[in-house]
């Protein structure tokens, strides 16, 4: 769902690296859980890996060779590789995950026990073992590729972005709003003041103030909560820097297009609720239904949550989250330039 209620539809890779009638079973039965949405079959762990890295799937379920091999006294090893940076896809996966196994391995031991019967009498030495192989046909690993995140790490990013949104859109463009609605921005525009300066001045004002409440969020996380930050704290500040600049300039291109502060605050109500819900702050956008997955490419919140996570939980460099960057700075340009030209008309 990715909505509320159980996660649904995480993207996954399954690795097969032997044929046969378990690994067959294995792969169907994954392949019929809701939970799970297999992107790919490959026989590459490598690829599987990068796949997960690269954020194309939540996961691998990575088979090894010996999986069909049901011979040996000697339980393969299937590893579970997950991107354990969003933490509510980890909490579904690992746990279904070995609890699917658990029942797998129990089929498997079953079967060993029947192949073992069918050489000959078991002692109760033999009898001991058999039942021993049932109980561990399979070793189940976790391999978490960015450790032990915590919710409260995962959160953070996004609620970040989030209070930028929200400060930004609430205050710049309610101001330019007022001012508007007063006349006071008629008779600024009669001095001789350039728009340069008055659009500098406000945008200055407010880059200041709600990048240095951001790192004071980021600060009091720090301290009182434990969190880490993994990347780099300049890059982490200059993410900051340019998602406070996006908001200020969606702001400006709203508010131009408002006569009273209560024709802003309407206007920007569709965009705030929608856009904090669906840019992945809180839940996977990849579970969420088509529509919003959709929906979510559209807002400039999405992927200035996807580069603060990108370099705080995984300690990504500027080469990785590059194009986030590039969209977002699109979105600024084209925001400011849509806000200039209504300053235009004012002066008109």
């Amino acid at each position: 769902m990715g909505m509320g209620g159980s996660l649904e539809n995480i993207p996954i890779v399954i690795v097969e690296q032997s044929h046969g009638p378990v690994t067959n079973q294995t792969t169907t039965a994954i392949k019929n859980m809701s939970l799970y949405d297999v992107k790919e079959v490959t026989s590459d762990p490598d690829q599987a890996k990068e796949m997960v890295k690269s954020g194309a799937v939540k996961a691998a379920i990575i088979l090894p060779p010996d999986y069909d091999n049901l011979e040996s006294r000697q339980a393969p090893t299937v590893i579970l590789y997950v991107d354990s940076s969003d933490h509510l896809a980890t909490q579904a996966i690992a746990p279904a995950t070995q609890t699917q196994f658990a029942r797998i391995s129990g089929e498997i031991g079953v079967q060993k026990m029947q192949i073992e019967s069918r050489t000959g009498p078991i002692t109760q030495n033999e009898s001991s073992n058999a039942l021993q192989s049932i109980m561990n046909a399979i070793n189940f690993e976790i391999d978490k590729i960015y450790g032990d995140v915590k919710y409260m790490d995962f959160l953070v990013p996004g609620i970040l972005a989030t209070t930028i949104m929200f400060a930004c859109m609430g205050g710049i463009g309610r101001s330019i709003a007022g001012e508007r609605e007063t006349g006071e921005l008629a008779r600024l525009f009669m001095t001789p003041t350039s728009i340069a300066t008055v659009v500098g001045g406000k945008v200055i004002s407010k880059l200041i103030t709600e990048t240095g409440r951001a790192l004071i969020l980021l600060i009091v996380a720090i301290v009182l909560f434990g969190v880490t930050i993994k990347g780099s704290m300049l890059l982490t500040f200059l993410l900051l820097i340019l998602t406070v600049l996006c908001f200020v300039g969606f702001s400006i291109m709203i508010s131009a297009r408002a006569e009273t502060q209560e024709d802003y605050m309407q206007m920007i109500m569709p965009f705030q609720m929608p856009m904090m819900f669906v840019s992945g702050i809180f839940y996977p956008i990849e579970t969420m239904p088509w529509f919003f997955q959709k929906l979510a490419y559209v807002f400039p919140l999405t992927y200035a949550n996807n580069a603060l996570k990108a370099v705080m939980l995984k300690g990504t460099g500027i080469t990785e989250i590059w194009s986030d960057l590039i969209i977002l700075l699109a979105f600024t340009l084209i925001f400011f330039t849509l806000g200039v030209i209504r300053f235009n008309r004012d002066i008109g």
